[in-house]
């Protein structure tokens, strides 16, 4: 009687854990999560080519299913799979829900070439056009087809 009542707790257990999706997804006031990242894909046909990705060293939940990013790099790519820009940030807001990364800090964006790069302070980043906004303090930089160098 005893072994049925343990293994009974046990599945019941294992069921509370395993057994719900929707509970596993929620995050959590508490704890974080190491090496982050969020991938988004093209639509079919190219459905297992990457879209953009966002990660991070480190993610903690906020209230609402936000969370705070530590370390943000967002990459994008074309639909062959060739790299187009890469945003560094030391932190931003993510709201995985609607697809958008917010901060008032510095960032820096990168041509994955290395032909040109950004800087400025405070972004919005739009997941589903693939939209970046930098705010205050913008500057640029962008290389010539004569290997000069065009601030603007």
């Amino acid at each position: 009687m005893k072994w049925r009542l343990n293994r009974a707790v046990l599945i019941l257990g294992l069921v509370l854990m395993w057994g719900t999706p929707a509970l596993r997804a929620q995050p959590s006031p508490v704890g974080r999560a190491n090496d982050f990242s969020s991938v988004e894909y093209f639509e079919p046909p190219r459905q297992t080519m990457m879209k953009s990705r966002l990660s991070g060293a480190e993610a903690q939940p906020l209230a609402d299913g936000l969370l705070v990013i530590r370390q943000l790099k967002l990459e994008t790519f074309d639909s062959n799979g060739v790299p187009g820009i890469i945003v560094k940030a030391p932190h931003c807001i993510y709201d995985p829900q609607h697809g958008t990364a917010s901060s008032p800090g510095h960032l820096r964006l990168e041509a994955a070439d290395g032909t040109a790069h950004v800087e400025g302070d405070g972004f919005l980043w739009l997941q589903t056009s693939q939209s970046l906004y930098i705010s205050n303090n913008v500057q640029s930089e962008f290389e010539t087809t004569a290997k000069g160098k065009l601030r603007l």
